[in-house]
């Protein structure tokens, strides 16, 4: 009469070290394909390395199948390491951040979801993040497009109008929204946008940005929330300017169909993103 085996600790910690040893060949079977594709872009003439909605899709399914007694917290952070370090593989890129508004959690930000392997450089302003971003792309035209910029998502008086930076057609551009995956108490729950130099292709176009600016008083921008449209920052003087969030198909003149919208007498778009994902 044969007997069961009793499993014992010896048996478990063997099964652990076959599938650490199996995840650090994946791994390097995952480096190898990024030889292959590095080589395909080159015969191809290039393009950039960076894909945002590509990487919102991923961490969205990610989410949506994890269980078990692994955090989510930990889960997103080794993906976002993985796929952060393999970007920086095929174009090496540095991420510039905006520390105007404290020094903590933006370096917590950058290092979960661009990992310790990209380079970190932080800034007193978001303007300097722009201009930074920007003199990155003009050398880097030739490798990806340049650098990373992190600037909060939201309204700081410490370079009030920094939207207004993104206007020009050849400026950098907002694409992406961290964290990809929102939940109380992320760990690096700060709201921020990702600024790039133009992308030619990729880009996640759910969340449409733009800057307005107009003369005298803002409009009463209250009820716009409740239309479609987010005031995402606000400065005032002379003339106002405005950031303003929207659906991914708006323009200008659907703007200024909003009520008081047609005192905004210049909008430019500057970027899109991916919608927001919750997990309550």
């Amino acid at each position: 009469m044969s007997e069961t085996k009793v499993e014992g600790l010896s048996d478990l910690r063997g099964e652990i070290d076959r599938i650490d040893s199996e995840m650090h060949e994946l791994l390097m079977r995952r480096g190898d394909i990024i030889d292959r594709l590095i080589a395909v872009k080159a015969r191809q003439g290039g393009g950039s390395a960076f894909r945002p909605g590509r990487e919102a899709d991923m961490m969205r399914e990610i989410a949506s199948r994890h269980h078990g007694r692994l955090p989510l917290d930990t889960v997103e952070s080794i993906w976002r390491v993985i796929i952060s370090t393999f970007t920086y593989v095929q174009s090496n890129y540095s991420v510039h951040a905006d520390l105007s508004g404290g020094d903590s959690a933006m370096r917590d930000s950058a290092r979960f979801h661009f990992g310790f392997t990209v380079p970190l450089v932080g800034h007193p302003t978001p303007g300097a993040v722009i201009t930074a971003v920007g003199a990155s792309g003009r050398k880097g035209a030739e490798n990806g497009g340049g650098d990373l910029g992190m600037i909060r998502a939201g309204f700081h008086a410490e370079d009030a109008r920094w939207w207004e930076r993104l206007a020009a057609a050849d400026a950098p551009k907002i694409i992406a929204r961290l964290p990809f995956v929102e939940r109380p108490d992320h760990p690096a729950g700060t709201p921020v946008f990702i600024i790039s130099n133009p992308l030619a292709e990729a880009a996640a176009k759910d969340v449409a940005v733009f800057s307005a600016q107009g003369a005298g008083p803002a409009p009463d921008v209250s009820g716009w929330t409740a239309l479609g449209c987010d005031t995402l920052g606000q400065s005032e003087g002379e003339e106002f300017s405005l950031l303003l969030s929207a659906p991914g198909d708006w323009d200008a003149d659907r703007l200024r169909r909003l009520p008081g919208g047609a005192a905004l007498e210049r909008i430019a778009w500057i970027g899109s993103h991916a919608k927001r994902f919750e997990i309550q």
